[in-house]
Protein backbone atom coordinates (compact mmCIF):
# COMPACT_ATOMS: atom_id res chain seq x y z
CA UNK A 1 0.00 0.00 0.00
CA UNK A 2 1.28 3.43 -0.91
CA UNK A 3 0.22 7.02 -1.58
CA UNK A 4 -1.54 7.58 -4.91
CA UNK A 5 0.66 9.82 -7.05
CA UNK A 6 -2.08 11.25 -9.28
CA UNK A 7 -3.13 14.87 -9.63
CA UNK A 8 -6.80 13.91 -9.28
CA UNK A 9 -6.31 13.10 -5.61
CA UNK A 10 -5.77 16.78 -4.82
CA UNK A 11 -8.05 18.07 -7.57
CA UNK A 12 -11.10 16.27 -6.16
CA UNK A 13 -10.04 16.62 -2.51
CA UNK A 14 -10.29 12.90 -1.87
CA UNK A 15 -10.41 12.03 1.84
CA UNK A 16 -8.35 8.86 1.22
CA UNK A 17 -5.07 9.31 -0.64
CA UNK A 18 -3.57 5.81 -0.75
CA UNK A 19 -4.31 2.31 -2.03
CA UNK A 20 -2.82 -1.08 -2.82
CA UNK A 21 -1.62 -0.38 -6.35
CA UNK A 22 -0.23 -2.70 -9.01
CA UNK A 23 3.55 -2.84 -9.27
CA UNK A 24 3.88 -3.07 -13.08
CA UNK A 25 1.68 -1.06 -15.48
CA UNK A 26 -0.10 -3.21 -18.10
CA UNK A 27 1.46 -1.02 -20.80
CA UNK A 28 4.77 -2.70 -20.02
CA UNK A 29 3.30 -6.17 -20.62
CA UNK A 30 0.48 -6.02 -23.16
CA UNK A 31 0.43 -4.99 -26.80
CA UNK A 32 -0.65 -1.43 -27.63
CA UNK A 33 -3.73 -2.69 -29.49
CA UNK A 34 -4.94 -4.65 -26.46
CA UNK A 35 -4.41 -1.66 -24.19
CA UNK A 36 -6.54 0.51 -26.48
CA UNK A 37 -9.36 -2.04 -26.69
CA UNK A 38 -9.63 -3.10 -23.04
CA UNK A 39 -10.40 -1.63 -19.64
CA UNK A 40 -7.69 -1.97 -16.97
CA UNK A 41 -9.78 -4.66 -15.27
CA UNK A 42 -9.50 -6.80 -18.40
CA UNK A 43 -5.83 -5.99 -18.80
CA UNK A 44 -5.07 -7.27 -15.30
CA UNK A 45 -7.03 -10.46 -15.98
CA UNK A 46 -5.26 -11.13 -19.28
CA UNK A 47 -1.85 -10.75 -17.66
CA UNK A 48 -2.82 -13.09 -14.82
CA UNK A 49 -4.30 -15.65 -17.20
CA UNK A 50 -1.12 -15.69 -19.28
CA UNK A 51 1.02 -16.20 -16.20
CA UNK A 52 -1.23 -19.02 -14.94
CA UNK A 53 -1.25 -20.70 -18.35
CA UNK A 54 2.52 -20.53 -18.66
CA UNK A 55 2.99 -21.90 -15.15
CA UNK A 56 0.60 -24.78 -15.86
CA UNK A 57 2.75 -26.14 -18.68
CA UNK A 58 -0.31 -26.59 -20.89
CA UNK A 59 0.24 -26.44 -24.63
CA UNK A 60 -2.92 -26.97 -26.61
CA UNK A 61 -6.32 -27.92 -25.23
CA UNK A 62 -9.36 -28.83 -27.31
CA UNK A 63 -11.34 -25.58 -27.29
CA UNK A 64 -14.62 -27.40 -26.67
CA UNK A 65 -13.11 -28.85 -23.47
CA UNK A 66 -11.64 -25.52 -22.28
CA UNK A 67 -13.66 -23.01 -20.26
CA UNK A 68 -13.30 -19.62 -18.60
CA UNK A 69 -14.86 -18.30 -15.41
CA UNK A 70 -13.39 -14.90 -14.56
CA UNK A 71 -15.38 -12.17 -12.86
CA UNK A 72 -15.25 -8.59 -11.65
CA UNK A 73 -17.22 -6.98 -8.87
CA UNK A 74 -17.58 -3.60 -10.58
CA UNK A 75 -16.51 -4.07 -14.18
CA UNK A 76 -14.95 -1.46 -16.44
CA UNK A 77 -15.37 1.56 -14.20
CA UNK A 78 -12.56 3.48 -15.91
CA UNK A 79 -14.16 2.99 -19.31
CA UNK A 80 -17.64 3.97 -18.13
CA UNK A 81 -16.54 7.20 -16.52
CA UNK A 82 -14.07 8.14 -19.24
CA UNK A 83 -16.82 7.72 -21.84
CA UNK A 84 -19.19 9.92 -19.87
CA UNK A 85 -16.50 12.60 -19.54
CA UNK A 86 -15.94 12.40 -23.29
CA UNK A 87 -19.65 12.95 -24.00
CA UNK A 88 -19.84 15.94 -21.66
CA UNK A 89 -16.64 17.58 -22.84
CA UNK A 90 -16.35 16.62 -26.53
CA UNK A 91 -19.72 15.28 -27.64
CA UNK A 92 -21.24 11.89 -28.41
CA UNK A 93 -19.38 11.47 -31.70
CA UNK A 94 -16.05 11.17 -29.86
CA UNK A 95 -17.01 8.14 -27.76
CA UNK A 96 -14.91 5.07 -28.56
CA UNK A 97 -16.78 2.47 -30.66
CA UNK A 98 -15.52 -0.29 -28.35
CA UNK A 99 -16.87 1.39 -25.20
CA UNK A 100 -19.55 -1.21 -24.38
CA UNK A 101 -17.36 -4.27 -25.03
CA UNK A 102 -14.72 -2.62 -22.85
CA UNK A 103 -16.94 -1.75 -19.88
CA UNK A 104 -19.09 -4.89 -19.60
CA UNK A 105 -18.34 -7.01 -16.51
CA UNK A 106 -17.91 -10.13 -18.65
CA UNK A 107 -15.17 -8.48 -20.75
CA UNK A 108 -12.30 -10.13 -18.85
CA UNK A 109 -13.82 -13.60 -19.31
CA UNK A 110 -14.64 -12.88 -22.94
CA UNK A 111 -11.15 -11.63 -23.81
CA UNK A 112 -9.50 -14.63 -22.14
CA UNK A 113 -11.89 -16.96 -23.96
CA UNK A 114 -10.95 -15.38 -27.29
CA UNK A 115 -7.22 -15.48 -26.56
CA UNK A 116 -7.20 -19.19 -25.67
CA UNK A 117 -10.04 -20.41 -27.89
CA UNK A 118 -12.08 -21.53 -24.86
CA UNK A 119 -15.43 -22.75 -26.20
CA UNK A 120 -16.82 -24.80 -23.30
CA UNK A 121 -18.19 -21.61 -21.75
CA UNK A 122 -17.08 -18.15 -20.63
CA UNK A 123 -18.74 -17.02 -17.43
CA UNK A 124 -18.58 -13.96 -15.18
CA UNK A 125 -20.61 -14.27 -11.96
CA UNK A 126 -20.93 -10.83 -10.37
CA UNK A 127 -21.27 -10.95 -6.59
CA UNK A 128 -19.28 -7.93 -5.39
CA UNK A 129 -16.27 -8.94 -3.29
CA UNK A 130 -17.18 -12.64 -3.53
CA UNK A 131 -17.02 -12.61 -7.34
CA UNK A 132 -13.55 -14.11 -7.81
CA UNK A 133 -14.21 -16.99 -5.42
CA UNK A 134 -17.64 -17.62 -6.93
CA UNK A 135 -16.05 -17.81 -10.39
CA UNK A 136 -13.68 -20.50 -9.13
CA UNK A 137 -16.62 -22.34 -7.60
CA UNK A 138 -18.43 -22.18 -10.94
CA UNK A 139 -15.30 -23.50 -12.65
CA UNK A 140 -15.25 -26.47 -10.29
CA UNK A 141 -18.83 -27.25 -11.28
CA UNK A 142 -17.98 -26.97 -14.99
CA UNK A 143 -15.42 -29.71 -14.54
CA UNK A 144 -17.57 -31.84 -12.26
CA UNK A 145 -20.53 -31.88 -14.62
CA UNK A 146 -18.35 -32.78 -17.59
CA UNK A 147 -18.57 -29.52 -19.55
CA UNK A 148 -14.81 -28.92 -19.47
CA UNK A 149 -11.52 -30.60 -18.68
CA UNK A 150 -9.65 -27.32 -18.06
CA UNK A 151 -10.94 -23.94 -16.86
CA UNK A 152 -9.14 -20.63 -16.45
CA UNK A 153 -10.79 -19.17 -13.36
CA UNK A 154 -10.45 -16.13 -11.12
CA UNK A 155 -11.32 -12.49 -10.61
CA UNK A 156 -10.09 -9.00 -11.38
CA UNK A 157 -10.67 -5.38 -10.39
CA UNK A 158 -9.35 -1.92 -11.33
CA UNK A 159 -11.06 0.44 -8.86
CA UNK A 160 -8.29 2.95 -8.10
CA UNK A 161 -10.33 5.81 -9.53
CA UNK A 162 -11.70 8.96 -7.83
CA UNK A 163 -15.33 7.82 -7.90
CA UNK A 164 -15.02 4.42 -6.16
CA UNK A 165 -12.60 5.90 -3.62
CA UNK A 166 -14.94 8.82 -2.86
CA UNK A 167 -17.96 6.50 -2.66
CA UNK A 168 -16.40 3.94 -0.33
CA UNK A 169 -14.98 6.76 1.80
CA UNK A 170 -18.44 8.32 2.08
CA UNK A 171 -19.70 4.98 3.40
CA UNK A 172 -16.90 5.15 6.00
CA UNK A 173 -15.69 1.79 4.69
CA UNK A 174 -12.10 2.88 3.89
CA UNK A 175 -9.23 3.45 6.29
CA UNK A 176 -8.22 7.10 6.50
CA UNK A 177 -4.66 6.50 7.69
CA UNK A 178 -3.22 8.69 4.96
CA UNK A 179 -0.01 9.18 6.93
CA UNK A 180 0.58 5.42 7.27
CA UNK A 181 -0.53 3.54 4.11
CA UNK A 182 1.53 0.42 4.85
CA UNK A 183 0.00 0.10 8.32
CA UNK A 184 -3.56 1.00 7.42
CA UNK A 185 -4.99 -2.46 6.76
CA UNK A 186 -5.06 -4.02 10.24
CA UNK A 187 -7.60 -6.86 10.55
CA UNK A 188 -8.47 -7.89 14.12
CA UNK A 189 -6.78 -4.82 15.61
CA UNK A 190 -8.90 -2.64 17.90
CA UNK A 191 -7.71 0.45 16.00
CA UNK A 192 -8.85 -0.80 12.57
CA UNK A 193 -10.86 1.86 10.76
CA UNK A 194 -11.69 0.34 7.37
CA UNK A 195 -10.25 -1.50 4.41
CA UNK A 196 -7.59 -0.36 1.96
CA UNK A 197 -8.65 -0.32 -1.69
CA UNK A 198 -6.57 -2.64 -3.85
CA UNK A 199 -6.34 -3.50 -7.54
CA UNK A 200 -5.18 -6.47 -9.57
CA UNK A 201 -6.25 -9.96 -10.56
CA UNK A 202 -5.80 -13.60 -9.69
CA UNK A 203 -6.32 -16.46 -12.15
CA UNK A 204 -5.72 -20.18 -11.72
CA UNK A 205 -5.80 -23.15 -14.07
CA UNK A 206 -8.25 -25.81 -12.87
CA UNK A 207 -8.21 -29.27 -14.38
CA UNK A 208 -9.98 -32.52 -13.80
CA UNK A 209 -7.70 -34.83 -11.87
CA UNK A 210 -7.66 -37.31 -14.75
CA UNK A 211 -6.61 -34.65 -17.26
CA UNK A 212 -3.87 -33.30 -15.02
CA UNK A 213 -2.47 -36.74 -14.19
CA UNK A 214 -2.55 -37.86 -17.82
CA UNK A 215 -0.26 -35.04 -18.89
CA UNK A 216 1.97 -35.24 -15.82
CA UNK A 217 1.00 -31.79 -14.57
CA UNK A 218 2.44 -30.20 -11.48
CA UNK A 219 -0.55 -30.22 -9.13
CA UNK A 220 -0.44 -27.67 -6.34
CA UNK A 221 -3.63 -28.75 -4.54
CA UNK A 222 -7.20 -29.89 -5.04
CA UNK A 223 -10.31 -27.76 -4.66
CA UNK A 224 -12.60 -30.26 -3.01
CA UNK A 225 -15.52 -28.24 -1.67
CA UNK A 226 -17.65 -25.26 -2.65
CA UNK A 227 -20.17 -23.54 -0.38
CA UNK A 228 -22.34 -20.58 -1.42
CA UNK A 229 -25.07 -18.85 0.58
CA UNK A 230 -26.77 -15.47 0.90
CA UNK A 231 -27.44 -13.44 4.03
CA UNK A 232 -30.68 -11.86 2.75
CA UNK A 233 -30.00 -9.21 5.38
CA UNK A 234 -28.74 -5.98 3.77
CA UNK A 235 -27.10 -4.76 0.57
CA UNK A 236 -24.00 -3.53 2.40
CA UNK A 237 -23.18 -4.72 5.96
CA UNK A 238 -23.04 -8.46 6.73
CA UNK A 239 -25.60 -10.18 8.90
CA UNK A 240 -24.18 -9.60 12.40
CA UNK A 241 -25.17 -13.14 13.38
CA UNK A 242 -22.72 -14.56 10.80
CA UNK A 243 -25.18 -17.36 10.03
CA UNK A 244 -24.80 -17.05 6.26
CA UNK A 245 -21.02 -17.16 6.49
CA UNK A 246 -21.22 -20.16 8.81
CA UNK A 247 -23.53 -22.02 6.43
CA UNK A 248 -21.19 -21.37 3.50
CA UNK A 249 -18.23 -22.88 5.38
CA UNK A 250 -20.25 -25.87 6.51
CA UNK A 251 -21.52 -26.38 2.97
CA UNK A 252 -17.96 -26.35 1.62
CA UNK A 253 -16.92 -28.93 4.23
CA UNK A 254 -19.93 -31.13 3.44
CA UNK A 255 -19.22 -30.88 -0.29
CA UNK A 256 -15.62 -31.90 0.42
CA UNK A 257 -16.72 -34.80 2.59
CA UNK A 258 -14.68 -33.62 5.57
CA UNK A 259 -15.26 -32.86 9.22
CA UNK A 260 -15.07 -29.04 9.64
CA UNK A 261 -12.99 -29.62 12.76
CA UNK A 262 -10.25 -31.07 10.55
CA UNK A 263 -9.70 -27.74 8.77
CA UNK A 264 -6.23 -26.57 9.78
CA UNK A 265 -6.27 -23.14 8.19
CA UNK A 266 -8.73 -20.45 7.06
CA UNK A 267 -7.80 -17.52 4.84
CA UNK A 268 -10.37 -15.12 6.19
CA UNK A 269 -12.19 -12.45 4.23
CA UNK A 270 -10.84 -10.20 7.01
CA UNK A 271 -11.14 -6.75 5.48
CA UNK A 272 -10.08 -4.64 8.49
CA UNK A 273 -13.55 -3.18 8.99
CA UNK A 274 -15.00 -2.77 12.48
CA UNK A 275 -18.27 -4.43 11.45
CA UNK A 276 -16.98 -7.44 9.56
CA UNK A 277 -13.89 -8.91 11.20
CA UNK A 278 -15.36 -10.20 14.45
CA UNK A 279 -18.53 -11.52 12.81
CA UNK A 280 -16.43 -13.73 10.55
CA UNK A 281 -14.01 -14.77 13.30
CA UNK A 282 -16.90 -15.96 15.45
CA UNK A 283 -18.38 -17.88 12.51
CA UNK A 284 -15.01 -19.56 11.85
CA UNK A 285 -14.74 -20.56 15.50
CA UNK A 286 -18.22 -22.09 15.46
CA UNK A 287 -17.46 -24.13 12.35
CA UNK A 288 -13.78 -25.09 12.72
CA UNK A 289 -13.04 -24.55 16.41
CA UNK A 290 -10.66 -22.16 18.13
CA UNK A 291 -7.41 -23.85 17.08
CA UNK A 292 -7.68 -23.39 13.32
CA UNK A 293 -4.92 -21.05 12.17
CA UNK A 294 -6.47 -17.97 10.58
CA UNK A 295 -4.88 -15.29 8.46
CA UNK A 296 -6.16 -12.14 6.74
CA UNK A 297 -3.84 -11.46 3.81
CA UNK A 298 -5.64 -8.22 2.90
CA UNK A 299 -3.40 -6.70 5.55
CA UNK A 300 -0.61 -7.01 2.96
CA UNK A 301 -2.43 -6.67 -0.37
CA UNK A 302 -5.35 -4.39 0.31
CA UNK A 303 -8.85 -5.38 -0.78
CA UNK A 304 -9.10 -6.26 -4.48
CA UNK A 305 -12.91 -6.34 -4.34
CA UNK A 306 -13.97 -8.71 -7.16
CA UNK A 307 -10.42 -9.98 -7.45
CA UNK A 308 -9.94 -10.66 -3.74
CA UNK A 309 -11.52 -14.10 -3.54
CA UNK A 310 -9.40 -15.36 -6.43
CA UNK A 311 -6.13 -13.93 -5.13
CA UNK A 312 -6.80 -15.35 -1.68
CA UNK A 313 -7.69 -18.75 -3.12
CA UNK A 314 -4.20 -18.74 -4.63
CA UNK A 315 -2.78 -17.93 -1.19
CA UNK A 316 -4.80 -20.80 0.30
CA UNK A 317 -3.60 -23.22 -2.38
CA UNK A 318 0.01 -22.22 -1.72
CA UNK A 319 -0.52 -22.49 2.04
CA UNK A 320 -1.43 -26.19 1.87
CA UNK A 321 1.11 -26.85 -0.90
CA UNK A 322 3.99 -25.26 1.00
CA UNK A 323 2.52 -26.20 4.42
CA UNK A 324 2.84 -22.67 5.69
CA UNK A 325 0.25 -20.04 6.61
CA UNK A 326 1.03 -16.48 5.50
CA UNK A 327 0.86 -13.90 8.28
CA UNK A 328 -1.53 -11.12 9.18
CA UNK A 329 0.45 -7.94 9.68
CA UNK A 330 -0.24 -4.64 11.46
CA UNK A 331 -1.90 -6.14 14.55
CA UNK A 332 -0.52 -4.06 17.40
CA UNK A 333 -3.56 -4.15 19.71
CA UNK A 334 -5.39 -7.46 19.18
CA UNK A 335 -9.15 -7.42 19.52
CA UNK A 336 -9.80 -8.84 23.03
CA UNK A 337 -12.93 -10.66 21.83
CA UNK A 338 -11.04 -12.48 19.09
CA UNK A 339 -12.09 -16.14 19.14
CA UNK A 340 -9.59 -17.65 16.66
CA UNK A 341 -5.84 -18.27 16.47
CA UNK A 342 -4.47 -15.62 14.10
CA UNK A 343 -1.02 -15.99 12.55
CA UNK A 344 0.44 -12.64 13.51
CA UNK A 345 3.50 -10.93 11.98
CA UNK A 346 5.29 -14.07 10.77
CA UNK A 347 4.33 -17.13 8.75
CA UNK A 348 3.08 -20.15 10.69
CA UNK A 349 4.14 -23.72 9.85
CA UNK A 350 1.50 -26.38 9.20
CA UNK A 351 2.07 -30.11 9.87
CA UNK A 352 4.88 -31.42 7.67
CA UNK A 353 3.14 -34.71 6.89
CA UNK A 354 -0.36 -35.90 6.09
CA UNK A 355 -3.40 -34.42 4.44
CA UNK A 356 -4.19 -30.74 5.03
CA UNK A 357 -7.51 -29.04 4.40
CA UNK A 358 -7.95 -25.27 4.35
CA UNK A 359 -10.84 -22.92 3.58
CA UNK A 360 -10.84 -19.60 1.79
CA UNK A 361 -13.69 -17.22 2.63
CA UNK A 362 -14.99 -14.48 0.36
CA UNK A 363 -17.97 -12.31 1.21
CA UNK A 364 -19.54 -9.45 -0.75
CA UNK A 365 -21.95 -6.56 -0.55
CA UNK A 366 -25.46 -7.89 -1.04
CA UNK A 367 -24.86 -10.72 1.41
CA UNK A 368 -22.97 -13.05 -0.95
CA UNK A 369 -20.97 -15.73 0.89
CA UNK A 370 -18.54 -18.13 -0.77
CA UNK A 371 -16.26 -20.67 0.92
CA UNK A 372 -13.84 -22.90 -0.98
CA UNK A 373 -12.23 -25.97 0.60
CA UNK A 374 -8.69 -26.74 -0.58
CA UNK A 375 -6.78 -29.97 0.10
CA UNK A 376 -3.18 -31.04 -0.34
CA UNK A 377 -2.66 -33.20 -3.38
CA UNK A 378 -1.33 -36.64 -2.58
CA UNK A 379 -0.75 -39.27 -5.27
Amino acid sequence: MRTIEQDWVEKYELPVTFAGQIAVPPSEVLEVRQIRRTDPSTQYALISAREAWEDSGLDEVDGERLGVAVSSGIGGIWTILDAWDTIKERGARRVLPMTIPMLMPNAPAANISVEYGAKAGAHAPVSACASGAEAIGDAVEMIRNGRADVVLAGGTEAPIHPMPIASFAKMQALSTRNDDPAGASRPYDVTRDGFVMGEGAGVIVLESLEHAQARGARIYAEIVGVGMTADAYDVAPPDPSGQGQERAMRAAATDAGIDPASVVHVNAHGTSTPAGDLVEAQAIARVCGNDTIVTATKSMTGHLLGGAGALETIFTILAVHERQVPPTINITEPEPELSVDVARDTARALPAEGELVAINNAFGFGGHNVALAVKTYQE
